[in-house]
Protein backbone atom coordinates (compact mmCIF):
# COMPACT_ATOMS: atom_id res chain seq x y z
CA UNK A 1 0.00 0.00 0.00
CA UNK A 2 1.21 3.28 -0.86
CA UNK A 3 1.94 6.47 1.32
CA UNK A 4 -1.71 8.59 1.56
CA UNK A 5 -3.32 5.29 1.39
CA UNK A 6 -4.94 4.04 4.39
CA UNK A 7 -7.83 1.13 3.68
CA UNK A 8 -11.23 1.01 4.47
CA UNK A 9 -11.09 3.44 7.93
CA UNK A 10 -9.82 6.15 5.49
CA UNK A 11 -11.65 9.39 7.52
CA UNK A 12 -13.45 12.12 5.69
CA UNK A 13 -10.91 14.80 5.54
CA UNK A 14 -10.25 17.57 2.67
CA UNK A 15 -6.93 18.63 2.25
CA UNK A 16 -6.03 22.22 0.94
CA UNK A 17 -2.49 22.39 -0.78
CA UNK A 18 -1.16 25.68 -2.15
CA UNK A 19 1.57 24.63 -4.81
CA UNK A 20 3.94 27.07 -7.07
CA UNK A 21 3.02 24.40 -10.08
CA UNK A 22 0.61 25.97 -12.48
CA UNK A 23 -1.14 23.31 -14.11
CA UNK A 24 -1.94 24.52 -17.97
CA UNK A 25 -3.28 21.30 -19.33
CA UNK A 26 -5.20 18.36 -18.73
CA UNK A 27 -3.52 16.28 -21.41
CA UNK A 28 -1.76 14.49 -19.56
CA UNK A 29 1.16 13.47 -22.73
CA UNK A 30 1.06 17.51 -23.90
CA UNK A 31 4.35 18.20 -21.98
CA UNK A 32 7.18 16.75 -19.78
CA UNK A 33 6.91 19.16 -16.79
CA UNK A 34 6.91 18.86 -13.11
CA UNK A 35 3.63 20.88 -13.85
CA UNK A 36 1.79 17.75 -15.11
CA UNK A 37 3.86 14.66 -13.78
CA UNK A 38 2.49 16.07 -10.30
CA UNK A 39 -0.79 17.40 -10.49
CA UNK A 40 -1.93 14.73 -12.97
CA UNK A 41 -0.97 11.94 -11.07
CA UNK A 42 -3.40 11.80 -9.43
CA UNK A 43 -5.95 10.83 -11.78
CA UNK A 44 -3.60 9.29 -14.20
CA UNK A 45 -0.66 6.39 -13.65
CA UNK A 46 2.53 4.69 -14.78
CA UNK A 47 3.07 1.03 -15.85
CA UNK A 48 6.42 2.09 -13.49
CA UNK A 49 7.20 4.69 -11.01
CA UNK A 50 10.11 5.95 -9.31
CA UNK A 51 10.77 5.91 -5.35
CA UNK A 52 12.63 8.62 -3.10
CA UNK A 53 16.07 6.84 -4.44
CA UNK A 54 14.66 7.06 -8.28
CA UNK A 55 14.66 3.36 -8.99
CA UNK A 56 11.45 2.07 -10.93
CA UNK A 57 9.16 0.84 -8.53
CA UNK A 58 5.92 -1.37 -9.98
CA UNK A 59 2.42 0.88 -10.24
CA UNK A 60 0.22 -0.57 -13.03
CA UNK A 61 2.57 -2.95 -14.43
CA UNK A 62 3.52 -5.56 -11.27
CA UNK A 63 6.42 -6.67 -13.35
CA UNK A 64 8.34 -6.81 -16.02
CA UNK A 65 11.45 -8.96 -17.79
CA UNK A 66 13.42 -9.10 -20.86
CA UNK A 67 12.43 -11.56 -23.67
CA UNK A 68 15.61 -10.77 -25.92
CA UNK A 69 17.98 -7.90 -26.21
CA UNK A 70 15.13 -5.78 -28.23
CA UNK A 71 11.78 -6.98 -26.66
CA UNK A 72 10.59 -6.55 -23.12
CA UNK A 73 7.40 -7.91 -21.66
CA UNK A 74 5.21 -6.11 -18.78
CA UNK A 75 2.62 -7.61 -16.48
CA UNK A 76 -0.39 -5.59 -15.51
CA UNK A 77 -2.10 -5.04 -12.58
CA UNK A 78 -5.24 -7.04 -12.42
CA UNK A 79 -8.55 -5.89 -11.21
CA UNK A 80 -7.63 -2.12 -12.07
CA UNK A 81 -10.32 0.03 -13.22
CA UNK A 82 -10.76 3.40 -14.53
CA UNK A 83 -13.30 6.12 -12.53
CA UNK A 84 -15.97 5.39 -15.52
CA UNK A 85 -15.92 1.68 -14.23
CA UNK A 86 -13.97 0.21 -17.06
CA UNK A 87 -11.16 -1.59 -16.94
CA UNK A 88 -7.99 -1.53 -17.95
CA UNK A 89 -6.15 -3.68 -20.07
CA UNK A 90 -3.12 -4.03 -22.43
CA UNK A 91 -5.20 -1.88 -25.05
CA UNK A 92 -5.12 1.23 -23.04
CA UNK A 93 -0.88 0.74 -22.72
CA UNK A 94 -0.81 0.62 -26.32
CA UNK A 95 -3.40 3.25 -26.99
CA UNK A 96 -1.27 5.94 -25.07
CA UNK A 97 2.45 4.80 -25.82
CA UNK A 98 0.94 5.15 -29.98
CA UNK A 99 -0.60 7.96 -29.32
CA UNK A 100 2.32 9.75 -27.90
CA UNK A 101 4.78 8.27 -30.36
CA UNK A 102 2.69 8.67 -33.68
CA UNK A 103 -0.09 11.15 -32.76
CA UNK A 104 1.12 13.88 -30.86
CA UNK A 105 3.83 16.42 -33.03
CA UNK A 106 6.08 19.16 -31.56
CA UNK A 107 5.85 21.22 -29.97
CA UNK A 108 2.89 19.03 -28.31
CA UNK A 109 4.97 15.90 -28.23
CA UNK A 110 6.99 16.52 -24.69
CA UNK A 111 7.13 12.69 -24.08
CA UNK A 112 8.14 11.65 -27.55
CA UNK A 113 11.69 10.99 -26.35
CA UNK A 114 10.78 8.06 -24.31
CA UNK A 115 8.36 6.02 -27.12
CA UNK A 116 10.55 6.63 -30.04
CA UNK A 117 12.93 4.23 -29.84
CA UNK A 118 9.90 2.23 -29.38
CA UNK A 119 8.75 0.00 -32.45
CA UNK A 120 5.68 -1.68 -31.71
CA UNK A 121 3.83 -2.29 -28.74
CA UNK A 122 1.53 -5.74 -28.71
CA UNK A 123 -0.85 -7.33 -26.42
CA UNK A 124 -0.66 -11.29 -26.08
CA UNK A 125 -3.42 -11.23 -23.76
CA UNK A 126 -5.51 -8.41 -22.01
CA UNK A 127 -2.81 -8.05 -19.01
CA UNK A 128 0.39 -8.72 -21.07
CA UNK A 129 2.07 -5.41 -23.24
CA UNK A 130 5.08 -6.52 -25.27
CA UNK A 131 7.39 -4.06 -26.09
CA UNK A 132 9.81 -4.10 -29.13
CA UNK A 133 12.72 -1.63 -29.43
CA UNK A 134 14.66 -0.23 -32.49
CA UNK A 135 17.68 -1.67 -30.27
CA UNK A 136 18.75 -2.52 -26.99
CA UNK A 137 17.05 -0.37 -24.35
CA UNK A 138 18.22 -2.01 -20.96
CA UNK A 139 16.27 0.95 -18.79
CA UNK A 140 13.33 0.35 -20.60
CA UNK A 141 11.04 0.03 -17.50
CA UNK A 142 13.16 3.09 -15.95
CA UNK A 143 12.41 5.65 -19.42
CA UNK A 144 8.57 4.45 -19.46
CA UNK A 145 8.15 5.77 -15.60
CA UNK A 146 7.39 9.43 -16.73
CA UNK A 147 4.45 8.20 -19.33
CA UNK A 148 0.82 8.11 -18.01
CA UNK A 149 -1.76 5.74 -19.54
CA UNK A 150 -4.72 6.69 -20.74
CA UNK A 151 -8.19 5.06 -21.65
CA UNK A 152 -8.28 4.12 -25.44
CA UNK A 153 -10.74 5.57 -27.83
CA UNK A 154 -12.74 3.48 -30.26
CA UNK A 155 -12.53 6.25 -32.76
CA UNK A 156 -8.99 7.40 -32.38
CA UNK A 157 -6.31 9.47 -30.60
CA UNK A 158 -8.16 12.28 -28.34
CA UNK A 159 -6.63 15.77 -29.79
CA UNK A 160 -4.88 18.05 -26.63
CA UNK A 161 -7.96 20.34 -27.56
CA UNK A 162 -10.64 17.65 -27.16
CA UNK A 163 -9.28 17.15 -23.30
CA UNK A 164 -9.21 20.45 -22.60
CA UNK A 165 -12.79 21.49 -23.52
CA UNK A 166 -14.04 20.25 -20.34
CA UNK A 167 -14.41 16.40 -21.10
CA UNK A 168 -14.06 15.12 -17.50
CA UNK A 169 -10.49 13.48 -17.61
CA UNK A 170 -10.80 9.54 -16.71
CA UNK A 171 -7.85 7.75 -15.08
CA UNK A 172 -7.31 4.70 -13.44
CA UNK A 173 -4.99 7.30 -10.56
CA UNK A 174 -6.12 7.10 -6.58
CA UNK A 175 -8.61 11.09 -7.02
CA UNK A 176 -11.17 11.95 -9.77
CA UNK A 177 -11.28 14.78 -11.63
CA UNK A 178 -13.94 17.32 -10.06
CA UNK A 179 -12.69 20.87 -11.78
CA UNK A 180 -9.75 22.87 -12.65
CA UNK A 181 -8.66 26.56 -13.64
CA UNK A 182 -6.35 27.04 -15.93
CA UNK A 183 -2.99 28.22 -13.87
CA UNK A 184 -5.41 28.97 -10.87
CA UNK A 185 -6.41 25.22 -9.34
CA UNK A 186 -7.43 22.25 -9.36
CA UNK A 187 -10.12 20.44 -7.18
CA UNK A 188 -10.19 16.33 -6.86
CA UNK A 189 -12.27 14.16 -4.93
CA UNK A 190 -11.33 10.35 -3.60
CA UNK A 191 -11.40 7.54 -5.78
CA UNK A 192 -13.03 4.86 -3.26
CA UNK A 193 -12.13 1.69 -5.75
CA UNK A 194 -8.56 2.45 -6.01
CA UNK A 195 -6.76 -1.16 -6.35
CA UNK A 196 -4.16 0.65 -3.73
CA UNK A 197 -6.96 0.73 -1.01
CA UNK A 198 -8.99 3.70 -0.48
CA UNK A 199 -7.20 7.47 -0.71
CA UNK A 200 -6.65 9.32 2.79
CA UNK A 201 -8.72 12.56 1.80
CA UNK A 202 -12.19 12.97 0.81
CA UNK A 203 -11.56 16.24 -1.38
CA UNK A 204 -7.95 17.68 -2.65
CA UNK A 205 -7.51 21.28 -3.55
CA UNK A 206 -4.76 22.55 -5.29
CA UNK A 207 -4.74 26.20 -5.04
CA UNK A 208 -1.68 27.85 -7.57
CA UNK A 209 0.20 30.32 -5.12
CA UNK A 210 2.96 31.72 -6.98
CA UNK A 211 4.26 34.21 -4.89
CA UNK A 212 6.37 31.78 -1.89
CA UNK A 213 5.60 34.50 0.72
CA UNK A 214 1.90 34.32 -0.39
CA UNK A 215 2.28 30.61 0.01
CA UNK A 216 3.78 31.01 3.66
CA UNK A 217 1.16 33.38 4.64
CA UNK A 218 -1.84 30.98 3.75
CA UNK A 219 -0.09 28.39 5.82
CA UNK A 220 0.41 30.48 8.34
CA UNK A 221 -3.01 31.33 8.58
CA UNK A 222 -4.33 28.22 8.23
CA UNK A 223 -6.06 29.13 5.01
CA UNK A 224 -4.42 26.14 3.06
CA UNK A 225 -3.19 22.48 5.32
CA UNK A 226 0.18 22.35 2.74
CA UNK A 227 2.55 24.52 0.88
CA UNK A 228 4.99 23.38 -1.20
CA UNK A 229 8.73 24.98 -1.79
CA UNK A 230 9.03 27.06 1.53
CA UNK A 231 12.23 29.48 1.37
CA UNK A 232 14.38 28.16 4.19
CA UNK A 233 14.33 31.88 5.99
CA UNK A 234 11.17 31.12 6.50
CA UNK A 235 11.21 27.82 8.26
CA UNK A 236 11.77 28.72 11.80
CA UNK A 237 8.92 31.51 11.56
CA UNK A 238 7.01 28.67 10.68
CA UNK A 239 7.84 26.41 13.43
CA UNK A 240 6.80 29.16 16.01
CA UNK A 241 3.80 29.11 14.56
CA UNK A 242 3.06 25.07 15.36
CA UNK A 243 3.52 24.63 12.03
CA UNK A 244 5.56 21.22 10.40
CA UNK A 245 8.55 21.46 7.97
CA UNK A 246 9.37 18.66 5.97
CA UNK A 247 12.80 18.08 3.44
CA UNK A 248 15.35 15.97 1.30
CA UNK A 249 17.79 16.84 -1.22
CA UNK A 250 16.44 17.76 -4.55
CA UNK A 251 17.44 14.97 -7.37
CA UNK A 252 19.38 17.57 -8.86
CA UNK A 253 22.22 19.62 -8.46
CA UNK A 254 23.01 23.54 -9.36
CA UNK A 255 26.83 24.02 -10.42
CA UNK A 256 29.14 26.09 -11.86
CA UNK A 257 29.91 25.70 -15.51
CA UNK A 258 33.32 26.64 -17.62
CA UNK A 259 34.36 27.36 -21.14
CA UNK A 260 36.42 24.54 -22.20
CA UNK A 261 36.51 24.73 -25.81
CA UNK A 262 37.61 28.16 -27.05
CA UNK A 263 40.88 29.57 -26.51
CA UNK A 264 39.75 33.55 -25.98
CA UNK A 265 36.87 33.06 -24.05
CA UNK A 266 35.03 36.16 -23.36
CA UNK A 267 35.68 38.72 -20.25
CA UNK A 268 38.52 37.30 -19.29
CA UNK A 269 42.00 39.36 -18.92
CA UNK A 270 44.89 39.84 -16.50
CA UNK A 271 44.96 42.00 -13.45
CA UNK A 272 45.70 44.79 -15.72
CA UNK A 273 42.60 44.14 -17.78
CA UNK A 274 44.63 43.05 -20.65
CA UNK A 275 42.93 40.02 -22.40
CA UNK A 276 44.40 37.03 -22.43
CA UNK A 277 43.87 32.84 -23.50
CA UNK A 278 41.42 31.08 -22.02
CA UNK A 279 42.43 29.60 -18.49
CA UNK A 280 39.60 27.49 -18.47
CA UNK A 281 41.22 25.39 -20.62
CA UNK A 282 43.64 23.64 -18.20
CA UNK A 283 42.67 21.26 -15.26
CA UNK A 284 44.91 22.83 -12.86
CA UNK A 285 42.99 25.90 -12.67
CA UNK A 286 39.67 24.27 -13.08
CA UNK A 287 40.56 22.12 -9.82
CA UNK A 288 42.16 25.00 -8.02
CA UNK A 289 38.49 27.13 -8.33
CA UNK A 290 37.00 23.93 -7.07
CA UNK A 291 38.94 23.47 -3.71
CA UNK A 292 38.62 27.19 -3.34
CA UNK A 293 35.35 27.48 -3.36
CA UNK A 294 33.46 27.03 0.04
CA UNK A 295 30.52 24.79 -0.71
CA UNK A 296 29.69 24.24 3.02
CA UNK A 297 29.16 28.00 3.26
CA UNK A 298 26.64 28.21 0.69
CA UNK A 299 24.94 25.20 2.33
CA UNK A 300 24.59 26.34 6.03
CA UNK A 301 24.73 30.44 6.03
CA UNK A 302 22.92 30.89 2.46
CA UNK A 303 20.57 28.01 2.15
CA UNK A 304 20.22 27.82 6.22
CA UNK A 305 20.74 24.31 6.40
CA UNK A 306 18.49 23.03 3.36
CA UNK A 307 20.91 22.20 1.25
CA UNK A 308 23.84 20.04 0.88
CA UNK A 309 27.13 20.53 -0.54
CA UNK A 310 27.55 18.83 -4.07
CA UNK A 311 30.51 16.57 -5.13
CA UNK A 312 28.71 15.39 -8.30
CA UNK A 313 25.21 16.27 -10.00
CA UNK A 314 22.64 14.16 -7.81
CA UNK A 315 23.01 13.62 -4.03
CA UNK A 316 24.93 11.13 -2.73
CA UNK A 317 22.63 7.35 -1.91
CA UNK A 318 20.50 7.88 -5.26
CA UNK A 319 20.93 5.21 -7.73
CA UNK A 320 23.77 5.84 -10.11
CA UNK A 321 25.67 7.73 -7.33
CA UNK A 322 29.02 7.44 -5.99
CA UNK A 323 30.10 7.16 -2.34
CA UNK A 324 33.55 7.94 -2.75
CA UNK A 325 32.84 11.62 -3.88
CA UNK A 326 33.27 14.11 -0.92
CA UNK A 327 33.17 17.66 -0.29
CA UNK A 328 36.82 18.67 1.18
CA UNK A 329 37.17 22.40 2.96
CA UNK A 330 38.45 24.72 0.79
CA UNK A 331 42.17 24.73 0.48
CA UNK A 332 43.74 28.23 -0.68
CA UNK A 333 47.07 27.36 -0.10
CA UNK A 334 47.02 24.95 -2.49
CA UNK A 335 44.79 26.14 -4.77
CA UNK A 336 47.22 28.92 -5.19
CA UNK A 337 50.42 26.56 -5.80
CA UNK A 338 47.61 24.88 -8.58
CA UNK A 339 47.11 28.59 -10.53
CA UNK A 340 50.79 29.34 -9.97
CA UNK A 341 52.11 25.84 -11.63
CA UNK A 342 49.60 26.90 -14.51
CA UNK A 343 50.88 30.10 -15.19
CA UNK A 344 48.83 32.64 -13.35
CA UNK A 345 51.01 33.28 -9.98
CA UNK A 346 48.76 36.59 -10.11
CA UNK A 347 45.75 35.45 -10.78
CA UNK A 348 42.89 37.20 -13.12
CA UNK A 349 39.98 38.57 -13.86
CA UNK A 350 36.48 37.01 -14.74
CA UNK A 351 32.79 37.69 -15.17
CA UNK A 352 31.21 35.06 -12.98
CA UNK A 353 27.32 34.91 -14.80
CA UNK A 354 24.15 33.37 -13.32
CA UNK A 355 20.53 34.05 -13.01
CA UNK A 356 19.13 35.53 -10.51
CA UNK A 357 15.82 34.16 -8.41
CA UNK A 358 15.57 31.13 -10.42
CA UNK A 359 17.47 28.71 -8.10
CA UNK A 360 17.23 28.77 -3.50
CA UNK A 361 20.67 30.90 -3.50
CA UNK A 362 21.63 31.51 -7.00
CA UNK A 363 22.67 35.03 -6.91
CA UNK A 364 23.58 34.68 -3.16
CA UNK A 365 26.19 31.81 -4.12
CA UNK A 366 28.07 33.83 -6.67
CA UNK A 367 28.94 36.26 -4.27
CA UNK A 368 30.29 33.81 -1.77
CA UNK A 369 31.90 32.53 -4.60
CA UNK A 370 33.61 35.84 -5.69
CA UNK A 371 34.98 36.19 -2.13
CA UNK A 372 36.42 32.56 -2.17
CA UNK A 373 38.46 33.27 -5.58
CA UNK A 374 39.73 36.60 -4.35
CA UNK A 375 41.68 34.77 -1.90
CA UNK A 376 43.58 33.14 -4.22
CA UNK A 377 43.86 36.08 -6.58
CA UNK A 378 40.93 35.72 -9.22
CA UNK A 379 38.94 38.61 -9.30
CA UNK A 380 35.66 37.40 -10.15
CA UNK A 381 32.82 40.15 -11.13
CA UNK A 382 29.20 38.39 -10.78
CA UNK A 383 26.98 39.48 -13.20
CA UNK A 384 23.22 38.42 -12.71
CA UNK A 385 20.56 39.05 -15.12
CA UNK A 386 16.65 37.50 -15.68
CA UNK A 387 16.85 33.61 -16.60
CA UNK A 388 15.35 34.59 -19.86
CA UNK A 389 18.26 36.82 -20.73
CA UNK A 390 21.22 35.01 -19.22
CA UNK A 391 19.75 31.92 -20.60
CA UNK A 392 20.12 33.06 -24.22
CA UNK A 393 23.56 34.48 -23.39
CA UNK A 394 24.83 31.73 -22.64
CA UNK A 395 23.51 29.92 -25.43
CA UNK A 396 25.18 32.33 -27.72
CA UNK A 397 28.45 32.12 -25.83
CA UNK A 398 29.03 35.35 -24.11
CA UNK A 399 29.88 34.03 -20.65
CA UNK A 400 33.90 32.51 -19.64
CA UNK A 401 31.94 30.77 -16.56
CA UNK A 402 28.48 30.13 -15.25
CA UNK A 403 26.29 29.12 -13.21
CA UNK A 404 23.08 26.50 -14.04
CA UNK A 405 21.19 23.76 -12.46
CA UNK A 406 20.24 20.17 -14.06
CA UNK A 407 17.34 17.59 -12.89
CA UNK A 408 15.88 14.65 -14.41
CA UNK A 409 14.28 11.35 -13.82
CA UNK A 410 18.18 9.60 -13.37
CA UNK A 411 21.55 10.89 -12.70
CA UNK A 412 22.65 9.40 -16.39
CA UNK A 413 20.14 12.30 -17.77
CA UNK A 414 22.48 14.81 -16.53
CA UNK A 415 25.79 13.17 -17.11
CA UNK A 416 24.95 12.92 -20.56
CA UNK A 417 23.31 16.04 -21.12
CA UNK A 418 25.97 18.30 -19.10
CA UNK A 419 29.52 16.46 -19.65
CA UNK A 420 28.88 14.16 -22.81
CA UNK A 421 30.71 15.11 -25.81
CA UNK A 422 27.79 17.28 -28.09
CA UNK A 423 26.77 14.63 -30.56
CA UNK A 424 23.27 15.14 -31.61
CA UNK A 425 22.88 11.25 -32.83
CA UNK A 426 23.92 10.12 -29.68
CA UNK A 427 21.51 13.01 -27.95
CA UNK A 428 24.39 13.71 -25.42
CA UNK A 429 25.52 17.27 -24.59
CA UNK A 430 22.56 18.97 -25.16
CA UNK A 431 23.20 21.45 -22.03
CA UNK A 432 26.91 21.45 -22.14
CA UNK A 433 27.63 24.60 -23.18
CA UNK A 434 31.34 24.79 -22.08
CA UNK A 435 31.72 22.32 -25.07
CA UNK A 436 33.76 19.55 -22.87
CA UNK A 437 34.58 16.23 -24.10
CA UNK A 438 36.54 13.20 -22.67
CA UNK A 439 35.85 10.00 -25.01
CA UNK A 440 37.21 8.30 -22.07
CA UNK A 441 34.04 9.30 -20.18
CA UNK A 442 31.92 8.96 -22.94
CA UNK A 443 32.63 5.70 -23.60
CA UNK A 444 32.07 4.40 -19.83
CA UNK A 445 28.94 5.73 -19.72
CA UNK A 446 27.74 4.58 -22.87
CA UNK A 447 28.71 1.05 -21.58
CA UNK A 448 26.90 2.30 -18.07
CA UNK A 449 23.40 3.02 -19.62
CA UNK A 450 23.71 -0.14 -21.97
CA UNK A 451 23.40 -2.27 -18.68
CA UNK A 452 20.41 -3.47 -17.25
CA UNK A 453 18.87 -1.83 -14.41
CA UNK A 454 20.27 -2.90 -11.15
CA UNK A 455 23.11 -2.17 -8.30
CA UNK A 456 25.83 -3.57 -11.50
CA UNK A 457 24.76 -0.66 -13.63
CA UNK A 458 24.31 1.82 -10.97
CA UNK A 459 28.17 0.85 -9.74
CA UNK A 460 29.32 1.32 -13.47
CA UNK A 461 27.39 4.99 -13.49
CA UNK A 462 29.22 6.03 -10.34
CA UNK A 463 32.63 4.93 -11.49
CA UNK A 464 32.15 7.08 -14.98
CA UNK A 465 31.15 9.97 -12.59
CA UNK A 466 34.44 9.19 -10.72
CA UNK A 467 36.27 9.49 -13.86
CA UNK A 468 34.85 12.36 -15.16
CA UNK A 469 34.90 14.31 -12.07
CA UNK A 470 38.50 13.78 -11.75
CA UNK A 471 39.34 15.88 -14.65
CA UNK A 472 37.36 18.76 -12.64
CA UNK A 473 35.29 20.23 -16.16
CA UNK A 474 32.58 21.55 -14.00
CA UNK A 475 31.96 22.65 -10.35
CA UNK A 476 29.51 20.88 -8.18
CA UNK A 477 27.80 23.57 -5.72
CA UNK A 478 24.91 22.16 -3.94
CA UNK A 479 21.81 19.71 -3.79
CA UNK A 480 19.26 22.44 -2.82
CA UNK A 481 16.69 21.04 -0.42
CA UNK A 482 12.69 20.90 -1.32
CA UNK A 483 10.74 22.03 1.71
CA UNK A 484 7.22 21.66 2.26
CA UNK A 485 5.50 23.07 5.09
CA UNK A 486 2.29 21.79 6.45
CA UNK A 487 -0.55 22.03 9.67
CA UNK A 488 -1.97 20.04 12.13
CA UNK A 489 -4.22 18.03 9.95
CA UNK A 490 -1.04 16.41 7.88
CA UNK A 491 0.33 14.13 10.54
CA UNK A 492 3.85 13.20 7.70
CA UNK A 493 4.72 14.54 4.56
CA UNK A 494 6.89 12.26 2.53
CA UNK A 495 9.17 14.51 0.38
CA UNK A 496 10.37 12.78 -3.11
CA UNK A 497 13.69 14.01 -4.36
CA UNK A 498 11.88 15.03 -7.54
CA UNK A 499 10.08 17.88 -6.33
CA UNK A 500 6.38 16.46 -6.77
CA UNK A 501 3.55 17.93 -4.86
CA UNK A 502 1.15 15.24 -4.08
CA UNK A 503 -2.12 14.37 -2.09
CA UNK A 504 -0.80 10.77 -1.94
CA UNK A 505 2.36 11.34 0.05
CA UNK A 506 0.49 13.25 2.76
CA UNK A 507 -0.47 11.18 5.99
CA UNK A 508 -3.48 12.58 7.64
CA UNK A 509 -2.99 12.95 11.53
CA UNK A 510 -3.51 9.89 13.73
CA UNK A 511 -2.86 8.01 11.11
Amino acid sequence: MSVGMIGNAAIAEDLRIGTQFKLMTLDPHYADLGETNSLLSHVYEHLVTQDTQMNAKPQLATSWQRLSETKWEFKLREGVTFHDGSPFTAEDVIYSIERIRDFLKPPSGGYQSYTQAIKSVTAPNSLTVVIETTGDIPTLPLMLSPVFNIKHEANGFVTTGELNAGTTPVGTGPYRFESWQSGEGLVLTRNDVHWGGTPAWTKVTFRVIESPAARVAALTTSDIDLADYIPARDVEGLKQRGKKVESTAAARSNFLQFDVSRENAPSVTDQSGKAIANPFRDKRVRKALTIATDRAFITDKILLGYGTAAAQLFPAGLAGTSANLKVAPPDYEKAKALLAEAGYPDGFKVVLAGPGGRYPGDSESLQSITQNWARIGVSAQPVVAPFSVFATKRSNGEYPVWYGGCSGEAVTFCLGALLGTQNEEAGTGSLNYGKYSNPSFDEKLIKAMNMEDGPDRDGAIAKATELVMADYPMLPLYHFHLIVGHGQKVGAYTVHPRGWTTAMQAVPSGK
